[in-house]
C-alpha cells in the first residue's frame, strides 16, 4: 500500500510539472526553432543575440550600398561603375589594369565588371589598350576627366566614411575586416549550400 501511495504520489507530481509546462508554453506561444547551431552564438542555448545580430548585419550592408549609389549618382554613375572606377583609381599601374584584377579588388564578377567598364569607357571616364603580355586582354586605367572628377568628390566621400566610422577603433576596424575576409569565404559554402537545395526542391516538384 504505502509503494502504491508513493508511485501514486511522484505521479501526480510529474503530472503537475508537465501541466506547469503546458501552460507556460501556451503562454509563451510558438518557439521557433533554432536557425544556428554553432555553440559561440548561442546565448543559454538560443539563438535571439545571433538573429538581431543579422537584422542589423542586413541593415548595415544595405546602408553601406546606399552610399555607394549616393557617390556613384554624383558622378552620374551606378554605384557599381563608381566601385569599378574606384578599383582602377587604386590599382596604380602605369601601364593599366586588367579587368581580373578589378573584379577582385572591388569583389565582382569578372562579366560585371567587363560590363561596366565598357560603359565607363563610353563615358569618357577609362582609357583602353591591349595587353602587351597578353594580347586576348585589355588594360584599362583612369582617363584625365576620371581623375578630375575623384578629386571633386573626395570631400563628400570624405565626409560620409568618416561619418560612418566614427567611433571605431582602429582595433575594432581591423576585427570587422578579418571577419569580413572570412565571412565572405564562408558565404562560397552558404550559396553552394542554397543551390543544392533549390536543386532538391526542382526534383521533388518535377
Amino acid at each position: 500500500m504505502g509503494d502504491w501511495n508513493l508511485r501514486t504520489m511522484k505521479k501526480r507530481r510529474a503530472d503537475r510539472r508537465q501541466n506547469v509546462k503546458a501552460r507556460q508554453e501556451k503562454r509563451q506561444g510558438f518557439q521557433p526553432p533554432l536557425t544556428v547551431s554553432h555553440e559561440a552564438l548561442l546565448t543559454r542555448g538560443r539563438d535571439d543575440a545571433f538573429r538581431q545580430t543579422i537584422y542589423a548585419m542586413v541593415q548595415a550592408f544595405g546602408r553601406l550600398q546606399n552610399c555607394r549609389e549616393a557617390f556613384g549618382r554624383a558622378l552620374g554613375l551606378t554605384g557599381s561603375q563608381f566601385a569599378v572606377l574606384m578599383s582602377a583609381a587604386y590599382q596604380r599601374h602605369s601601364d593599366g589594369v586588367s579587368i581580373r584584377a578589378l573584379a577582385d579588388h572591388a569583389h565582382l564578377a569578372p562579366t560585371h565588371v567587363t560590363t561596366e567598364v565598357n560603359r565607363l569607357i563610353t563615358k569618357g571616364l577609362l582609357l583602353k589598350r591591349t595587353n602587351k603580355f597578353d594580347r586576348r586582354s585589355v588594360l584599362v586605367r583612369l582617363s584625365p576627366k576620371a581623375e578630375a572628377d575623384l578629386v571633386r568628390l573626395a570631400p563628400f566621400v570624405r565626409s560620409v566614411n568618416d561619418l560612418l566610422f566614427q567611433g571605431i577603433s582602429k582595433q575594432e576596424f581591423e576585427t570587422v575586416s578579418r571577419f569580413l575576409q572570412a565571412f565572405i569565404l564562408n558565404t562560397e559554402n552558404a550559396l553552394g549550400e542554397i543551390r543544392r537545395f533549390q536543386k532538391q526542391q526542382d526534383a521533388l516538384r518535377t
